[in-house]
């Protein structure tokens, strides 16, 4: 469970790094709390599309990802945060990623500082 949280703090860490960097991602609220507590769920999201979809979408890409020697992971990833995007729509969440090109760089971004805080944050179960 603690390593749960843990994921889910380094995955809203990285969502407000990528807001912060791009501006065509958004995140709006009334105030700082609404925005965490929005980031949180965003997060929560992202973590629950990343272990149930991702998986099945790389084996279905695997050919395409042996092809570009792993660089199709780039597209994988923005598809994750276009879909976090949408569903966070659907639930009335204020978070919002416009355009294709856009959740590419965001999820270089994410990825980039998930690994940085995984490093760096403690894993226990």
């Amino acid at each position: 469970m603690m390593n749960f949280l843990v994921k889910t703090i380094a995955n809203a860490g990285a969502l407000a790094v990528a807001v912060w960097l791009l501006d065509k991602i958004t995140l709006t609220g009334d105030s700082t709390g609404k925005k965490v507590g929005t980031l949180l769920l965003v997060a929560l999201i992202f973590g629950l599309v990343n272990v149930v979809v991702k998986p099945v979408l790389q084996l279905l890409s695997l050919p395409l990802l042996i092809l570009t020697l792993g660089l199709f992971t780039l597209i994988v990833n923005a598809l994750m945060l276009l879909l976090t995007s949408w569903l966070a729509d659907k639930l009335d969440l204020s978070f919002h990623v416009e355009g294709f090109w856009t959740a590419v760089l965001g999820g270089l971004i994410i990825s980039i500082v998930s690994w940085a805080l995984n490093v760096v944050l403690p894993e226990k179960d």
